[in-house]
């Protein structure tokens, strides 16, 4: 199958509709057999590859004769034969010769693709003295596992990859910060010839999703996401069904999560499902920042439409915006921003606050059997925050503004007591929580990462303790129960998952990123099938 027919095959869809790029999904296959190999092909397929990479280097037995035959005729997919030695990040450290033999031998029985490094490229075109399978393309790639190069430097080696002859450029990069991303985006998109361009590594992932939009020629996803070619990548299943990658084309708007720590993050399972289900052009990513204001001047693009911020950006998000609506002004803290369409500007939001503020009326309200009490059921009652970040302050505000009496428990008391004295509360240590016993009938909610994966051990208060509080929210949804929750629960309070602030949250971020309403019985379902 040649490539032209293989991506035009790959360009009709059946009941999904037409697909929107090009680009195709290769899965690598590691395994030990070729017997393995071969079962592994038809996983592929099923699982909705265009092309396999069969990585000759981690059979542990190999006849390149036989071997060869029987994988390219086995295969149900067009065939990227890689051979991949040690010194390019492969398993093979055996001789140079019979690697190099092995590969052309693929490409005389049939292979669709073969990978060479670009360090023995002038040397393996010279041994097939022009006699290159016609239906073969050859791969030329170079991986570098220690950064990513300048502009210029990227520029040059993709010269260097085309003055072999090579017929696809492939360069692997390592993202030190997702910055560096940028620069991959500018050389793909910008390619006169084929072009697989790709960042290893988490700060990389969007690379591998978003060279659907910049003009990638494939990307690769797993059928096993603990068995990678390369650091960062993504499952087949999460690349066609998380992320809709047949549907990216280079009009999508780009939408993401920006974190540290975010791989735990639902909000792409989230956004993404409803994108699809309302037909809108979006697609949402992890974004794994270690610095807001560098990712926000790098990605300053139209493209770029929208963030959600979380851990442990908030607060920094908010000196990174233009245009700060007022309640966000007032909490101190952005987890949403908007790039407004017709002059660029970045407007920052906070809808923490309503989403969690109105989720923990909800359960005290239900707790009263009640819905015909006026004013909010929080005007009175002793709140305690944990945590004075940027969702301790939306918790803060949101509960003083109920009429509630807050308290700010933190590790730095410090911190505490500046966010106390902003809005007109009391402040402690994290570590007197315990033996603060005021009253009974206490709210307290937790806006701090512990207790979330992988840390589920971990509490931000002792079992004891929590039978002095009627209701207990934790912002942490990774797991739903956490440990507190089901410590709470034990006491005999009311408890609130953080999966309620975050679908609260959602509406009005999703109203904003697409000036659509958001579909709410939609949002539930999909978070209600979330465990």
């Amino acid at each position: 199958m040649n490539i032209a027919s293989s991506a035009a095959a790959g360009l009709r869809l059946g009941s999904e509709g037409m697909r929107k790029n090009p680009t195709l999904v290769c899965t690598p296959l590691m395994a030990e057999t070729v017997d393995k190999m071969v079962i592994d092909m038809s996983l592929a397929k099923a699982s909705g590859a265009d092309l396999v990479e069969i990585r000759l280097d981690s059979l542990k037995d190999f006849d390149p004769h036989d071997d060869l035959k029987t994988l390219i005729r086995g295969c149900p997919l067009p065939t990227l034969f890689t051979y991949r030695p040690t010194w390019e990040g492969g398993q093979y450290d055996g001789d140079e010769n019979e690697r190099l033999e092995a590969l052309r031998f693929a490409m005389e029985f049939g292979a669709d693709y073969i990978d060479v490094e670009l360090q023995v490229a002038h040397e393996f075109f010279n041994t097939i003295l022009g006699k290159k399978a016609e239906k073969c393309k050859v791969i030329v790639s170079s991986h570098n596992y220690q950064h990513t190069p300048s502009v210029e430097d990227l520029g040059n080696l993709v010269a260097r990859i085309q003055a072999t002859g090579a017929d696809i450029v492939k360069i692997a990069t390592t993202a030190l910060n997702i910055t560096d991303v940028a620069r991959i985006f500018q050389i793909t998109v910008h390619s006169q010839v084929p072009i697989i361009g790709l960042v290893m590594g988490e700060r990389g992932l969007m690379s591998r999703i978003l060279c659907a939009k910049f003009g990638g020629f494939l990307t690769f996803g797993t059928l096993d996401s603990r068995i990678v070619s390369a650091p960062g990548q993504p499952t087949i299943k999460d690349l066609l069904n998380l992320y809709n990658f047949r549907h990216i084309g280079p009009d999508t708007k780009v939408f993401g999560i920006i974190g540290k720590p975010v791989g735990h993050s639902k909000s792409p399972l989230l956004y993404n499902e409803v994108f699809k289900s309302v037909g809108f052009n979006g697609v949402y990513v992890h974004l794994l920042v270690d610095d807001i204001a560098d990712f926000l001047q790098t990605y300053s693009s139209a493209d770029f439409s929208g963030f959600s911020c979380t851990i442990p950006h908030k607060e920094a998000a908010l000196k990174c915006c233009d245009e700060i609506d007022p309640v966000a002004k007032s909490i101190g803290a952005v987890n949403c921003i908007i790039r407004r369409p017709t002059d660029g500007k970045l407007c920052g939001y906070n809808t923490d606050y309503v989403g969690a503020i109105t989720a923990i009326e909800d359960g005290l309200r239900g707790s009263h059997n009640s819905s015909s009490l006026t004013g909010s059921p929080l005007a009175g009652k002793l709140f305690i925050v944990i945590g004075a970040g940027g969702a301790g302050k939306a918790l803060a505000y949101g509960a003083k503004e109920k009429g509630a009496r807050v308290v700010i428990a933190n590790r730095t008391y410090d911190r505490a007591r500046e966010l106390a004295d902003t809005i007109g509360g009391d402040a402690l240590s994290l570590a007197d929580l315990d033996t603060f016993h005021p009253e009974d009938g206490m709210i307290l909610a937790n806006t701090t990462s512990i207790g979330m994966h992988p840390k589920i051990d971990e509490t931000p208060i002792s079992k004891h303790a929590l039978k002095s509080y009627s209701l207990v929210f934790d912002a942490v949804y990774t797991p739903k129960i956490t440990r507190l929750l089901r410590e709470a629960d034990e006491s005999g309070a009311i408890t609130v998952s953080g999966l309620e602030m975050f679908i609260g949250q959602a509406y009005e971020q999703f109203e904003r990123f697409t000036g659509l309403p958001a579909p709410k019985e939609h949002f539930r379902k999909i978070m209600g099938d979330y465990s």
